[in-house]
């Protein structure tokens, strides 16, 4: 028999190799708090709580990973902020 089957602990191993990126947003004196919180809701599916206080850190600490997941998908999301006014980077 060739054909080739993969065990749960090789499908398992294989979901763990996947690296997460984190998407950071980093405060500005130019973008209002209602700006951040409103984009933070829409583009990244955050809770209104969750939002107000990702905006609070990112105003006292200078920033703050708003969003974890992988490369690509964080990627859109940082473009659609960015082309919103908002600074962020995926580290």
């Amino acid at each position: 028999m060739s054909t080739e089957t993969l065990s749960q602990e090789d499908v398992l191993l294989q979901e763990q190799t996947v690296k997460e990126h984190n998407l950071v947003l980093f405060n500005d004196n130019v973008n209002t708090f209602d700006h951040v919180i409103d984009l933070l809701i829409k583009v990244c599916d955050h809770e209104a709580i969750q939002a107000e206080q990702c905006a609070t850190l990112v105003h006292y600490a200078g920033k703050c990973a708003v969003k974890k997941g992988e490369f690509d998908y964080l990627k859109t999301l940082g473009e659609i902020l960015a082309d919103n006014g908002l600074t962020v980077e995926i580290n």
